[in-house]
């Protein structure tokens, strides 16, 4: 069996499972959110621990992803995910107000996102954003619709990027 698979889902404080059938709801200071597992995997709360087994052999490999989705619904819940993104280029700026992200990228027009339900984007500066939320996939999924208008160009740098991306630099042609 998988390593991943093997290791029960420690359940962190805060936050509150509910198994009915092969729906499972997590409920915390951060959010609520709930998930229905892989008709071929089984999930038992034992105190303070979900255990995740397959029900069959061929089900291996599905039980460890099960087995992370159901970690990251934890985490989610009672720690929250966030991603942060930076804008780098001359006149780029962020601003967010209430449910859209009113972007300025350098285009003959400004940009604006509307932010889906289930996330939060903040602007601590005009070329930082936090991107929160409970499902990490949602996080990931809008930060890289973000990124997506402008990603970095490898000449300059310019661009919406990572905070904790590396950029491989070009050189310019030469004469």
């Amino acid at each position: 069996m998988s390593r991943i698979a093997n290791k029960p889902v420690d359940i962190l404080k805060g936050a509150e499972i509910s198994i009915s059938g092969k729906t499972i709801s997590a409920k915390g200071p951060q959010g609520n959110i709930s998930m229905d597992l892989h008709e071929t995997v089984n999930i038992a709360q034992d105190g303070d621990q979900l255990m995740l087994t397959p029900a069959d052999e061929k089900a291996v490999a599905m039980t460890g992803t099960m087995r992370s989705l159901v970690n990251n619904m934890v985490v989610g819940v009672s720690q929250g995910f966030e991603k942060k993104l930076e804008l780098i280029g001359v006149g780029y700026r962020a601003q967010a107000q209430g449910k859209t992200l009113n972007l300025s990228l350098g285009f003959s027009h400004p940009v604006n996102y509307a932010v889906p339900e289930g996330i939060t984007i903040e602007t601590p500066s005009q070329t930082e954003i936090l991107v929160k939320g409970v499902d990490k996939q949602k996080v990931g999924q809008v930060s890289a619709e973000i990124r997506a208008y402008r990603p970095p160009e490898p000449y300059k740098g310019k661009g919406v990027r990572y905070a904790d991306e590396y950029v491989v630099r070009k050189e310019a042609k030469k004469k």
